[in-house]
């Protein structure tokens, strides 16, 4: 008993030992452009998947089919989602293509959807993926208006989605709004202004850019 309690010790501190070099010496290789393996992307994304579930278990879902809620939801998805996860008629930005893992692309219409799952994603978001946890500053209502119109996404039409967004009040969920720039051309009248006035207006010695190029942190630099 004693000889094999030590064997099973000494394996322990050299798997430790292996796991802490593998660690020193970088051999992990940590850049976004370079895919995981399949195993390891296997056992991430069954970990992901299994740590979701568990802990959505039991989320009451509302009646997410108001025309109201998914119509607020439609303009907070735009403002907040939309660079990652598209829009109808729009099949990728500069996140969506950059981003490893990839954000799903939630107008697929083949995307499996489960409104207290993906309610738990939002508002607790995902570590070492990208996508933020929007409880912080998010209220659970708007939350809701957001699943409610993931669960018509897939059915929008650019025209619908425009319409919604359109008609939305823009980016509005009970605290700690900014504005988020994404590559969607679709914009609310409100989200077309910057430092309080019109985009459109600019000094007349200064004309604007016609090549200007928006990156997701706000800033713009020409092309």
């Amino acid at each position: 008993m004693f000889k094999t309690l030590t064997t099973l010790l000494l394996a322990a501190l050299v798997l430790m030992l292996i796991g802490a070099g593998v660690v020193y010496f970088g051999i992990v290789n940590v850049a976004a452009d370079t895919p995981h393996s399949a195993p390891i992307r296997a056992l991430l994304e069954t970990a992901r998947e299994r740590s979701i579930a568990v802990r959505a278990k039991g989320i009451e879902v509302p009646d997410l089919s108001d025309p109201e809620l998914i119509r607020s939801g439609a303009g907070n998805y735009d403002a907040m989602c939309a660079i990652c996860h598209l829009a109808p008629g729009v099949e990728s930005t500069e996140l969506s293509k950059s981003l490893n893992p990839a954000p799903p692309d939630l107008t697929a219409e083949h995307r499996k959807r489960d409104a207290a799952h993906d309610f738990w994603i939002v508002k607790h978001g995902i570590k070492a993926t990208g996508m933020p946890a929007w409880g912080q500053s998010m209220e659970d209502h708007y939350i809701w208006g957001l699943i409610a119109l993931l669960e018509q996404l897939p059915a929008l039409t650019a025209m619908d989605y425009q319409a919604l967004v359109a008609t939305s009040g823009g980016h509005q969920h009970g605290g700690g709004e900014t504005h988020m720039a994404t590559e969607n051309p679709v914009r609310t009248d409100a989200q077309h202004h910057e430092g309080g006035r019109p985009a459109e207006e600019h000094h007349p010695a200064q004309p604007a850019p016609t090549n200007l190029h928006r990156h997701a942190d706000g800033t713009n630099h020409p092309h």
